[in-house]
């Protein structure tokens, strides 16, 4: 499964696929037509609460993804999972989020769960 991570600021790429937002919220100063995404899958996102707590601290992060892992396990989210599951599985898709920090953000955690890592 390939799975990619990027910005939602950054230009689409010819090769990103099918460009899918896992935030919950809308991207400050960000048009619609601008992100050029195929879907907004803000359901799979973390709860408002845990985005909180976690405030893009990196030293967080180790807790922020357990629990987030935890959070994906609940039906709602399960359902959503699920449905990325299979756009990923039709062919290439980029995760995109508005944080700087891709690497210590719930698309790396989502990324990881979609391969399998």
């Amino acid at each position: 499964m390939e799975v990619r991570l990027r910005r939602v600021y950054d230009d689409a790429s010819s090769d990103d696929g099918k460009r899918v937002l896992v935030d919950r919220v809308w991207p400050r100063g960000l048009s619609k037509e601008k992100a050029r995404l195929d879907e907004w899958a803000k359901d799979v996102a973390p709860s408002t609460e845990l985005r909180k707590w976690y405030g893009h601290e990196a030293g967080r992060f180790g807790e922020f993804a357990r629990r987030y892992e935890a959070e994906l396990d609940e039906p709602e989210r399960a359902a959503a999972l699920d449905r990325l599951r299979a756009i990923a599985g039709g062919g290439p898709v980029t995760l995109l989020t508005a944080t700087k920090d891709i690497d210590h953000s719930q698309a790396a955690v989502l990324a990881a769960r979609l391969r399998g890592d």
